[in-house]
């Protein structure tokens, strides 16, 4: 799960980076307005946490960029200004929430927890495809009832095509997403596919009526 934090404080925004980082998400950041667009102009996220005062412009033109561009990333608008106009804007722009500083760190993880559930699981507490079934509030994943041990990227993986059942998935996207920005500028991914033969190994053994199938020059697909 891929973060964006676009906050232009230094501190604060190392403060949420750690935080997400032991939550286990994969977090990218931006210090300003430009670096944001470009950002998301490339990139993909699961979920972007806006602070509307930015140097160098509005966090609500960002709004407008991604529903200009259809993009379907959550965002939570994190902001000094608690105005009800700031507040309405960035919902009417398609903003999921709105959290007003300070705030404590605690609070936004939560939110964070819940926006991406609306999105993937309405609002589920568990994923399950097939016999698999995943935890992600505490990371653990078991098959036909019996927990099955994986390790942080082999976990990762698993959630990003549980997600996603049946959808095909390019491997720049999946390194992306797993591993975080500019990975897909590597040489090779041989990283990626050592734990994907992990995975899809661990799944086999345990006993598992879901694959991640390989196909050919295009990327890979989970199926039952």
């Amino acid at each position: 799960m891929k973060i964006l934090i676009v906050e232009d404080e230094p501190q604060l925004q190392e403060v949420i980076r750690r935080t997400l980082e032991k939550e286990r998400y994969v977090v990218e950041s931006a210090g300003s307005l430009a670096e944001a667009l470009e950002k998301t102009g490339v990139y993909d996220y699961e979920c972007i946490l806006l602070d509307i005062m930015l140097p160098d412009g509005s966090g609500l033109t960002l709004l407008e960029e991604l529903k200009k561009l259809r993009k379907k990333e959550n965002v939570i608008i994190i902001s000094a200004k608690d105005s009800i106009e700031d507040k309405i804007a960035g919902l009417d722009l398609g903003a999921d929430d709105y959290l007003a500083k300070p705030f404590h760190i605690a609070e936004l993880v939560a939110r964070v927890r819940s926006v991406i559930r609306r999105r993937h699981r309405d609002g589920e507490n568990t994923i399950q495809v097939g016999n698999v079934l995943l935890y992600p509030d505490n990371f653990k994943v078991e098959v036909a009832g019996s927990p099955v041990e994986l390790s942080r990227k082999e976990y990762d993986i698993l959630h990003y095509f549980l997600n996603r059942p049946g959808r095909l998935v390019n491997k720049s996207t999946l390194a992306e997403s797993v591993w975080g920005d500019h990975i897909d500028q590597v040489d090779n991914y041989d990283f990626m596919y050592a734990q994907m033969k992990n995975l899809r190994k661990k799944l086999s053994d345990a006993g598992a009526d879901i694959e991640i199938k390989a196909v050919y020059g295009a990327g890979y697909k989970l199926v039952e």
